[in-house]
């Protein structure tokens, strides 16, 4: 198991804790004895090589993979038990864009959650996707088919359905993944605001030259943790060689690190 920074802040009802998770595919780990808690309030990048298990993670968190031994607490109990708490971003990759349906609709589906199987998303439910697509930038396409939106656009329809939800805990995995520079922002501002309203944010994240700006606590992760904890302490160049097995480089340049991947 890798180093585990921030033992001391655990509590009873964390957001989130992970003891011991082990994810297996075809009998080979790929997770292994994860363990690790984050605080309230606090936006999470989960950065490490490709291949280290970072969306495996988020998908065992949430039950969307078999765990092979582990346990996760969302605010000290079951993630079925707090369902209703936790918002999700999947890759845009992996989302069927070609299903007909319009950005309003996908946004109102966030809601089902609260409403359960048998009420009908409603005005109230509409007003609130709308609020919800205009916080992204996304108002005026609400009643554009999916399938025509771009990329960037598609992703800020994906963020408003998280923000929709109204959750405590998020988790986004590769927001930032080949967005152009309004969505960049829009997911930025995005953050700032859920951290302001004491919302607690977990997101998989890939460029690190940003992390240092984007996220207040980091999880280093390749296939193991290595490390976790406020980026100051965790994001540094020995544990992020750790991490990135010597493919990186570490410009160091007015008192910050500027890290860059060579390839792999």
């Amino acid at each position: 198991m890798g180093k585990v920074l921030n033992k001391a802040d655990r509590f009873i009802d964390a957001p989130l804790e992970v003891q011991g998770l082990t994810v297996a595919y075809h009998k080979k780990a790929v997770l292994e004895q994860v363990s690790f808690s984050v605080t309230q309030g606090s936006l999470i990048g989960l950065i490490g090589p490709n291949g280290a298990g970072k969306s495996t993670l988020l998908k065992a968190i949430l039950g969307l993979v078999p765990t092979v031994s582990g346990q996760v607490k969302i605010y000290g109990k079951s993630y079925k038990e707090q369902r209703k708490r936790i918002g999700y971003v999947p890759q845009r990759e992996s989302v069927d864009w070609d299903f007909p349906t319009n950005a309003l609709d996908v946004v109102m589906m966030g809601r089902y959650g609260h409403l359960g199987w048998i009420r009908r998303p409603g005005n109230k439910e509409r007003e609130m996707a709308l609020d919800c697509l205009h916080k992204v930038g996304m108002g005026e396409y609400a009643n554009r088919q999916i399938s025509q939106l771009s990329g960037g656009q598609q992703q800020r329809v994906f963020l408003a359905r998280a923000l929709v939800q109204d959750a405590d805990l998020y988790f986004m995995d590769e927001p930032f993944a080949g967005v152009d520079a309004t969505t960049e922002k829009a997911i930025i501002v995005l953050l700032e605001q859920l951290k302001k309203e004491g919302k607690t944010v977990l997101v998989v994240h890939h460029d690190l030259s940003t992390v240092q700006e984007y996220f207040d606590h980091v999880l280093l992760l390749n296939g193991e943790l290595v490390a976790s904890g406020p980026v100051q302490e965790v994001f540094t160049p020995d544990l992020l060689q750790q991490t990135y097995g010597g493919r990186i480089a570490v410009l160091q340049g007015s008192g910050d690190s500027v890290l860059l991947k060579n390839g792999g």
